[in-house]
C-alpha cells in the first residue's frame, strides 16, 4: 500500500462496579454530563513522562495532553469526511511564530507570552532549552527520536531573551521541523523537575515518571497505575483552543468482552484496542456506536528475529521462517482482515518507493524445509517467541499459529507472554530470540522507518539487533539525498535489502480501530495513535 493512500457478552456481568466505579450504571451513564467522558482500554500508562525508560505507548499520550511543544501539525479532512493530522503543515501551539534564518542553518522561535505551566509558572525559553537538553542527553528512545531529525547537541538550543528561542541546525535535514512537533520534545517546567533531581537523577526521571510538571491542556487528577487516570481540563492554556471536554475519565478493563459490553450499554463513551472481529462486527451493527477506522501509516506487524546470536543470525534460517509462516491464516483470524497484506507480491523484486510494501515471501513448506537443511539446522532446534500481553487480542492467535507452523519445519517455539506494561522494557534489552511485535514511525517516510528499525545505531526498535553498514549507508543516503531521482534509487535499494537479509518479516500494515458513542465527535487520527481528548467533544 502506497504510504499516502488510504483505504477507505455474558462476560459483561462479571464486571462489578468496582470497575469503573459509580458510572457503571445504565442511570449514572444517562446522567453523565456531556463534558466528561469515560474510557475503558486494555491497559494505561506505565508512566507520565515519555522520556522515561520503557514508557509505553498510552504513556504518549498523556505527554501530547499534559505538555506542550512549540509547534504541532494542522488537521485535515480526507474525500471520505475522516479527519487525520497533516504531516505536511505545520501550526503554532507554544510558539506563536517562527522564522527559518536566511542562510537556512537556523530557526528562531517566539514564545507566546501568556503561556504558563499548571502551578501558574511563566514559560520562558530557558524551559524549552532544558526540555531539548534533557531530551538529547537522557538516552534511550528521546535521545534516538531526537536524533532522528538531526537534534543531537546541547549546544544546538539557544535562549535569546526570555521568550525567543533557536534551534541551531547541525546539517540540512528534511525531517528536522517534523520533529519538532512529534511528541518528544514537549516543554516541561523546568524549575519545578530541578527541585526532585538527585545525583544519581540528575534529570528527575523518577520524579516525572508519577508527577506532571507541564503547561498542557489537561492536568493529571488522579494516576493509579493498573487502575485509571484522570485529566481535568487546564482552564488557563492558551496555545489552543479550550477543550470542549472537561474532565476524561480512563480507566483499565482488560477483557475485550467486558469493554464491548460496557460500550454498547453506554457505560463507557470510547475503548480501543479491542479485537479486530469485535470491530467489524461493531461497524455493522450500527445501534448507538461507531466506529473509526484509518490504515496506520508507516506501520507493521512483523516477527523479528534477533540476528546477534545463533541461530537466527543465518540469513537462510531467516528466510526459511519466512516461508514457513501462515500468512493467510494468520490475517484471517487474528486481523480478522482488518489491515494490509505485506506479503505474496507477485516478485520478490522491489520496484517501488511504496511503503509499507508487500514481500514476495508466501507459505512454501518446502522451500522453508529445503532452507533449513542448506543452513545446516535440518534437525530443528528450540527457541522462544515473544508477545506483549498488553496487545495480546492480536498477538496471541498470531503467536500459536507461527508456533505450529514452525514445528513443520522442526523449530520447538515456546511461547512467553510479557506484560504490556514491562513490554518496552522487555526489547530494550535485546535478548529475545523471536518476537511479534508492531512498530509504526510517526514521521511518514520510509527512511525513517528504515532508521529506527534496520540502522545500526541499533535503536531500541531495532528489536534485531541488525547491523549492516551497507544499509545504514543508503538509510542516511536517503534521508540526505539531494534529487528525486536518487532518493527514489535509495529508497528501492534499501527496501530491498531488508526484505533480503529479513531480520524482521513484515506480515500486515494494521489498521487503527476507536469504537465510541454516536455522540462523540470530533475524533482526529494522530501519528502517535492516541484519541486527542482536546479535539473530542459530545453532542
Amino acid at each position: 500500500m502506497d504510504r499516502r493512500t488510504f483505504v477507505s457478552s455474558s462476560a459483561a456481568s462479571a464486571l462489578t462496579s468496582t470497575a469503573l466505579g459509580s458510572l457503571s450504571t445504565p442511570a449514572a451513564a444517562q446522567a453523565r454530563p456531556a463534558d466528561v467522558l469515560v474510557v475503558a482500554n486494555e491497559f494505561g500508562p506505565n508512566s507520565l513522562d515519555i522520556h522515561t525508560v520503557g514508557a509505553n505507548r498510552p504513556a504518549y499520550g498523556v505527554s501530547w495532553l499534559c505538555y506542550d511543544r512549540l509547534m504541532t501539525y494542522a488537521k485535515k479532512k480526507l474525500p471520505d469526511g475522516r479527519v487525520m493530522y497533516d504531516m505536511d503543515k505545520l501550526v503554532p501551539e507554544l510558539a506563536e511564530s517562527w522564522r527559518i534564518a536566511p542562510d537556512g542553518n537556523s530557526v528562531t522561535f517566539k514564545l507566546r507570552k501568556n503561556a504558563k505551566f499548571h502551578d501558574g509558572t511563566p514559560v520562558t525559553a530557558k524551559d524549552v532549552k532544558w526540555s531539548f537538553d534533557r531530551a538529547v542527553t537522557v538516552g534511550g528512545f528521546p535521545t534516538f527520536q531526537m536524533a532522528a531529525g538531526s537534534l543531537e547537541k546541547p549546544e544546538q538550543f539557544v535562549v535569546e531573551d526570555e521568550h525567543t528561542f533557536t534551534v541551531k541546525f547541525i546539517r540540512r535535514d528534511k525531517m528536522t521541523m517534523n520533529n519538532l512537533a512529534v511528541v518528544v520534545p514537549c516543554v516541561f517546567n523546568s524549575e519545578l523537575v530541578k527541585k526532585n533531581v538527585t545525583a544519581q537523577d540528575p534529570w528527575g526521571l523518577a520524579w516525572t515518571r508519577n508527577n506532571v510538571a507541564g503547561g498542557g491542556a489537561y492536568k493529571v487528577e488522579a494516576f493509579r497505575p493498573g487502575q485509571e487516570i484522570i485529566y481535568v481540563r487546564n482552564e488557563d492554556w492558551k496555545s489552543g483552543p479550550l477543550p470542549k471536554l472537561r474532565r476524561v475519565i480512563q480507566r483499565e478493563v482488560p477483557n475485550a468482552g467486558n469493554r464491548r459490553a460496557l460500550l454498547v450499554k453506554g457505560d463507557i463513551d470510547m475503548t480501543y484496542d479491542m479485537p479486530p472481529k469485535d470491530f467489524a462486527e461493531l461497524a455493522k451493527e450500527g445501534g448507538s456506536v461507531k466506529v473509526a477506522s484509518m490504515p496506520i501509516e508507516n506501520s507493521m506487524f512483523y516477527l523479528g528475529m534477533n540476528v546477534a546470536k545463533p541461530p537466527f543470525n543465518n540469513v537462510k534460517i531467516r528466510q526459511a521462517v519466512a516461508y514457513a509462516l501462515p500468512y493467510d491464516k494468520m490475517y484471517d483470524t487474528a486481523l480478522y482482515g482488518r489491515g494490509a497484506k505485506l506479503y505474496g507480491a507477485a516478485s520478490s523484486q522491489v520496484k517501488t518507493t511504496a511503503w509499507p510494501q508487500a514481500t514476495g515471501y508466501k507459505t512454501d513448506l518446502a522451500k522453508a524445509k529445503a532452507l533449513m537443511a542448506e543452513a545446516g539446522a535440518g534437525a530443528g532446534f528450540e527457541t522462544t517467541l515473544s508477545i506483549d500481553l498488553g496487545g495480546a487480542t492480536v498477538g496471541e492467535p498470531m503467536a500459536v499459529l507461527v508456533q505450529e507452523a514452525l514445528g513443520q519445519i522442526g523449530i520447538k517455539a515456546t511461547i512467553n507472554k510479557i506484560p504490556g506494561a514491562t513490554w518496552r522494557s522487555a526489547l530494550l534489552k535485546k535478548d529475545m530470540p523471536l518476537i511479534i511485535n508492531r512498530f509504526g514511525g510517526w514521521l511518514n517516510w520510509p527512511e525513517y522507518f528504515f532508521f529506527w528499525c534496520y540502522h545500526g545505531q541499533n535503536a531500541v526498535f531495532n528489536t534485531m539487533s541488525y547491523q549492516n553498514p551497507r544499509l545504514d549507508r543508503i538509510i542516511d543516503n536517503a534521508r540526505f539525498a539531494e534529487s528525486k531521482t536518487l532518493y527514489d534509487s535509495f529508497v528501492r535499494d534499501m527496501i530491498q535489502l531488508g526484505y533480503d537479509e529479513v531480520p524482521r518479516v513484515p506480515l500486515f500494515q494494521p489498521t487503527q480501530d476507536v469504537a465510541m458513542q454516536k455522540n462523540v465527535q470530533g475524533y482526529t487520527y494522530w501519528f502517535h495513535l492516541q484519541p486527542d481528548y482536546r479535539d473530542l467533544s459530545k453532542a
